[in-house]
C-alpha cells in the first residue's frame, strides 16, 4: 500500500513513519480494495496535553474513508484513527458484500 505522510510545522522521524506504515498496512487484512492512504500530522496550540492531531484518509475503490483523532502523542492518535478506520472498513465490506 502507498502511504503518503505530510507533516505541518515539524519533521517526522523515521521511527514515527515506520510506526504509521506498520499500523496502516494492518488495515489491508480487513479489506482487499485498499489502494493507499494519506496521513497529515499536525501540532496544535492547546491548553491540555492533547495537542497532536492525526488525519488519515484511506483510499479505497469507490470512495475514501477518513478519520481525524487528537491525542497526547502521534502514536496514540494514529492508533485511535486506525481503530476508527478498521470499524469503517468492516462496515464498508459488509455493505459491499450485501449488494
Amino acid at each position: 500500500m502507498n502511504v503518503k505522510i505530510n507533516t505541518v510545522h515539524f519533521k517526522a522521524d523515521r521511527k514515527l513513519e515506520a510506526f504509521i506504515n506498520e499500523r496502516l498496512e494492518k488495515l489491508q487484512m480487513f479489506f482487499d480494495g485498499v489502494i493507499g492512504s494519506e496521513v497529515v500530522l499536525k501540532l496544535e496550540n492547546a491548553e491540555n496535553g492533547e495537542n497532536k492531531i492525526a488525519e488519515v484518509r484511506l483510499l479505497i475503490r469507490g470512495n475514501d474513508l477518513f478519520a481525524k483523532k487528537e491525542a497526547v502523542t502521534f502514536e496514540a492518535a494514529i492508533d485511535l484513527a486506525t481503530d476508527a478506520l478498521r470499524k469503517q472498513l468492516v462496515k464498508h465490506k459488509e455493505k459491499v458484500r450485501g449488494n
